[in-house]
């Protein structure tokens, strides 16, 4: 099994389901925000100000919440049981520029990344980034 970049070996996918689902949101946001950056850095497509807007156009609950609408018919069992957990769990903040739905299945879609990421199932993270990549770039 491979590491992660930090070197950090995976947890077991059992205990990775026992994590809070907003600690897995938490996590996964981090994911994608460095997987959106890193993909337009290496990339060359533009300069920093323009990579920003560009991220921001997709690291925004709107965007992640149509891309996971998209794809969820593909999730296992498993990941599909991450991302319900995800998108209800109550989180306490009000989002100031999109809908509640919205960041509510962002959310759930946050926590799906972060579980694989936890978990060391980097073949099927980078399956699910390739796609968001399809979509987006």
């Amino acid at each position: 099994m491979q590491e992660n970049l930090i070197g950090e070996a995976p947890i077991s996918e059992k205990d990775a389901r026992m994590l809070s689902p907003l600690k897995l949101a938490y996590l996964g946001d981090a994911v994608l925000d460095l997987f959106v950056r890193e993909y337009m850095v290496k990339h060359d497509m533009g300069k920093a100000g323009k990579l920003h807007k560009k991220a921001v156009s997709i690291v925004n609950a709107t965007a992640q919440a149509r891309f996971i609408q998209s794809i969820e018919p593909t999730l296992n069992e498993a990941e599909a049981d991450i991302f319900r957990r995800g998108r209800n769990a109550k989180s306490g903040m009000v989002p100031k520029n999109s809908p509640v739905a919205d960041y509510r299945i962002a959310t759930g879609f946050e926590a799906l990344l972060g579980y694989l990421y936890v978990s060391g199932s980097y073949e099927r993270l980078n399956t699910i980034l390739d796609a968001l990549k399809k979509t987006y770039f």
